[in-house]
């Protein structure tokens, strides 16, 4: 991918760009919002990342311009804001995700790569696979080997967000703002409880465990 990194806080943007490029990806940076919206001009990227607290132009400004001019490209949000209300205001903006500073490295990337899977799919996906399993949109119906595996609605949300995630480590801030809807933690082991019973229903009777439990990180989903 070709990413756009605005960030005023040089030695933060240099981590970003060293990781990213590591992880394959070509990276551009600007030091404020108007160097920023000045590159965002002149290129095409697949994402872009983007503070909110910058000189010259904020990135709630940087972004609300760019979607104004037309300019659909995927932003994630980065900010140490992180009140409810704060991502409201990233998302209204036109903003996709937000991530609130400081995050864990391994979550920046995994959904910068998930904002760019979804420009590219274009169209919707009615039907997912991640080795074995395969579940489908529109059944609502979810099989492993060509046995019919039967989910409640929330087990089935929390299974579909881990397939468009397969092989990627999934946070526990993730699985709450993407599946549940929370904005904060409420302190419960809701995310556990759901994620073994899940695994129970995906892995028992099988040879192979797909559902692996990430220590100090979260949960992912191997094919």
């Amino acid at each position: 991918m070709r990413i756009l990194i605005v960030e005023d806080d040089l030695e933060a943007a240099a981590v970003m760009v060293r990781g990213l490029t590591e992880s394959g990806h070509e990276c551009v940076s600007a030091a404020d919002g108007e160097a920023g919206l000045g590159e965002a001009g002149q290129g095409e990227f697949d994402v872009m990342i983007v503070d909110r607290m910058m000189p010259k132009m904020d990135g709630v400004t940087l972004v609300e311009t760019l979607r104004r001019e037309g300019d659909q490209t995927p932003v994630l949000f980065l900010s140490a804001l992180g009140e409810i209300n704060d991502r409201v205001d990233g998302l209204k903006a036109g903003g996709d995700d937000y991530l609130v500073k400081p995050y864990a490295f391994a979550e920046l990337i995994a959904r910068v790569e998930a904002l760019a899977r979804r420009r590219e799919t274009g169209s919707v996906q009615t039907l997912l696979r991640v080795g074995e399993l395969e579940m489908d949109l529109i059944g609502r119906t979810v099989h492993r080997q060509g046995q019919e595996i039967d989910l409640q609605p929330r087990e089935f949300q929390l299974l579909e967000f881990m397939m468009r995630h397969a092989g990627q480590a999934v946070t526990r801030t993730m699985l709450l703002e993407k599946v549940w809807e929370y904005h904060f933690d409420p302190q419960t082991n809701v995310i556990d409880v759901h994620v073994s019973r899940l695994r129970s229903k995906i892995d028992k009777g099988f040879d192979r465990p797909m559902l692996q439990t990430v220590r100090g990180a979260g949960y992912r989903l191997d094919a």
